[in-house]
């Protein structure tokens, strides 16, 4: 039974000592620069709002996803929540525990935690076809865009 976990300071060094294959490591940043990240966003009230958790199987911290709440400045209506950063760590890959996380972080955002939202986006790189077989197996749809950064978006819209 996978379960997601807010992160404090008692599973802090836990989450940012999770590690990805090596040849995994090109797809996303590592979680302490992630943490760090959002403790940016945090402090300069910006219009995203950061949801950051651990995931356990158990008691055994087995990964680190993160999602957000991003506010439209333009339209109320295109507000969405993102999973935006996600991994597994190598000693529990293969396990399914991937695909049920995914599952665990959509219910949460389907409570609208910080307010609705027109769709949930996720992003991969293109080279990331593990991840493009997991997104799409769950009902992701890629649209054809792109983020700043070049990575494809998928949408589930809600």
């Amino acid at each position: 039974m996978i379960e997601l976990r807010k992160i404090t300071f008692d599973n802090f060094n836990e989450c940012i000592n999770l590690r990805v294959e090596e040849d995994q490591q090109k797809f996303l940043a590592s979680n302490i620069y992630t943490l760090a990240e959002l403790f940016v966003v945090k402090t300069n009230n910006s219009s995203f709002i950061p949801m950051p958790y651990a995931i356990y199987h158990s008691d055994m911290m087995v990964g680190f996803i993160t999602m957000s709440y991003v506010i439209s400045q333009m339209n109320q209506n295109e507000n969405y929540y993102d999973i935006y950063r996600f991994m597994i760590d190598k000693k529990y890959q293969q396990n399914g525990y991937g695909k049920e996380a995914i599952v665990r972080a959509i219910e949460l955002i389907k409570t609208l935690p910080h307010g609705d939202a027109s769709k949930i986006v996720i992003v991969y790189g293109e080279e990331n076809k593990i991840a493009k077989k997991l997104y799409t197996s769950l009902g992701f749809i890629e649209n054809g865009e792109k983020d700043d950064d070049g990575d494809i978006l998928f949408f589930n819209v809600k």
